[in-house]
């Protein structure tokens, strides 16, 4: 079985995301959506939160399944029984940050592959981080997410704004 790994803090899931998702998911027999906790970033919705709204949006994709995970990428290649990692690279300011892990995690495990895929035209510019200030700002982030999560989002907002 060819697994492949799909890490990420997700917070939230794109259709940026959910168009690499639905492209691995022909390519491989699973993808594992190996959902992360990033202490650089500021997350709205927790681990959980990210891991229900991933099994919501990708109920098209049955090979698909979305798991938390926390310490080293290679661990978790090796726990999900990965034979790849699946990376996005929207520019190619991604790519110098991008190789440096894909050569970290190979120093770290020698079978541990990278695999790099770009984004559609129309998903090129869209990140989890713009979605979420374009939606604290009061504009439409619905057309950059799938359906279930701009639900979550308007949720959160809304929360946000009885407090």
């Amino acid at each position: 079985m060819r697994n492949v790994l799909y890490p990420g803090s997700f917070d939230p899931l794109t259709n940026g995301h959910l168009d690499l998702i639905a492209r691995a998911s022909k390519l491989f027999d699973r993808v594992i959506v190996a959902v992360a906790i990033n202490s650089e970033k500021h997350p709205m919705f927790s681990i959980e939160e990210r891991v229900e709204m991933i099994g919501e949006a990708c109920t098209a994709y049955p090979n698909v399944r979305a798991v938390p995970v926390c310490g080293l990428l290679v661990d978790a290649v090796e726990k999900y029984q990965a034979t790849a990692i699946l990376r996005g690279l929207r520019a190619f300011s991604d790519f110098e940050y991008e190789l440096q892990m894909a050569l970290m995690n190979r120093s770290l495990r020698d079978d541990c592959e990278t695999i790099f895929m770009m984004p559609t035209t129309n998903n090129s510019f869209v990140s989890s981080r713009l979605v979420k200030e374009v939606a604290f700002l009061g504009a439409d982030y619905t057309k950059y997410v799938p359906e279930p999560v701009a639900k979550r989002i308007a949720e959160k907002l809304e929360n946000r704004k009885d407090k």
